[in-house]
């Protein structure tokens, strides 16, 4: 029982996105994409949760590491023959190499994860909203950088010719990777020495602890993570700049606030639950369940459903905390002299 308990705060998440891929298989393809997209989703919101759940710092830019990872990934999976018509103002070296699958999402991993720390030197000094401020600031630069430099990838076009490798299996074996990954950390301990320093930075400080290098280190951490989703994200659909921008830093801000932005656990039943909502609202917006809503009501019920969370429950829908197993209280024996 003792070892369940220890393992439950990662098994419970692995077992939901299980049971997501699990169910998800048995659609046809239309349908099937949307569970794709949720484990996707769990990705990068897992990234996210690794840096702002254990260090109690909002972050708006961690979209642009997931850019930063989809652009290595495609680029760098795209078969050589065929960047010259797609890509054809790339570096030598990026015109001349393609990759397969797995090294571009490894590689994708790298980028982001180097980014994010040599982004995070300066950063990781700054506190509240300053450092939300300045993390937007990244996610500004990198995607203006994205979008008119066309040495680096496709510009404003849509990605083309990238294979679509990132079915339900990868994308759930991907979600898995992540959630080991930022439990592992959670538990370790630079998380614990994180966490100390998120609850009481002058006592953290007071006892040795380095929070600029503890917060640092999983700044770089979670960018390697979010790195990877990219890729994922690359190699599942055929994406513009405009996708890896405002739109998906609110809608997965928006699922980690919703689960519970202190907890894994929370990180995962927020992607998967709004992610299910918002392919609903989708599909009522193109009239597809006997509802024509207006194009846009996604973003604003989701925005809703936040403010909402925000007002009622601020640590969200799983109180910040992860799944435990309920004690069982046992009877206290009765002594002869109560008899």
């Amino acid at each position: 029982m003792r070892q369940l308990r220890t393992i439950l705060p990662v098994l419970a998440p692995v077992v939901l996105v299980a049971l997501t891929a699990i169910v998800g298989s048995f659609f046809e393809r239309s349908t099937e994409i949307y569970f794709i997209n949720a484990l996707v989703a769990v990705a990068i919101v897992v990234a996210l949760y690794v840096f702002v759940g254990n260090s109690g710092v909002l972050s708006f830019g961690h979209i642009s590491f997931v850019a930063v990872g989809a652009w290595t990934a495609g680029v760098l999976s795209v078969p050589v023959e065929e960047k010259p018509a797609t890509m054809p103002y790339l570096f030598g070296f990026l015109a001349d190499t393609a990759v397969g699958n797995v090294p571009s999402l490894l590689l994708a991993s790298l980028v982001g994860g180097v980014f994010a720390l040599v982004a995070g030197l300066p950063l990781m000094r700054l506190s509240g909203l300053a450092a939300g401020i300045a993390t937007f600031a990244v996610l500004e630069i990198t995607n203006n950088v994205l979008r008119y430099y066309e040495k680096l990838g496709p510009g404003l076009n849509v990605f083309s010719s990238v294979p679509e490798t990132t079915d339900m299996q990868q994308a759930a074996i991907g979600a898995v990777v992540a959630i080991a990954i930022a439990f592992a950390y959670q538990v370790s301990r630079f998380g614990r020495q994180l966490r100390a320093a998120r609850d009481d930075a002058p006592a953290a400080r007071a006892v040795g602890i380095s929070v600029y290098r503890q917060r640092l280190l999983a700044f770089a951490l979670s960018g390697a993570l979010a790195g990877f989703a990219g890729g994922l994200y690359v190699h599942y659909l055929p994406i513009n700049v405009d996708a890896v921008y405002l739109d998906l830093t609110f809608i997965t801000l928006a699922m980690l606030v919703i689960g519970g932005m202190t907890s894994l656990w929370g990180a995962v039943v927020g992607a998967l639950a709004v992610s299910g909502l918002d392919s609903l609202l989708a599909e009522a917006e193109n009239g597809a369940v006997g509802v024509d809503l207006p194009s846009g009501s996604r973003i604003v019920v989701v925005g809703a459903l936040m403010a909402l969370v925000l007002i009622l429950r601020p640590s969200g829908i799983t109180g910040g905390r992860e799944l435990r197993l309920f004690r069982v209280t046992r009877p206290r024996p009765v002594k002869e002299s109560e008899a």
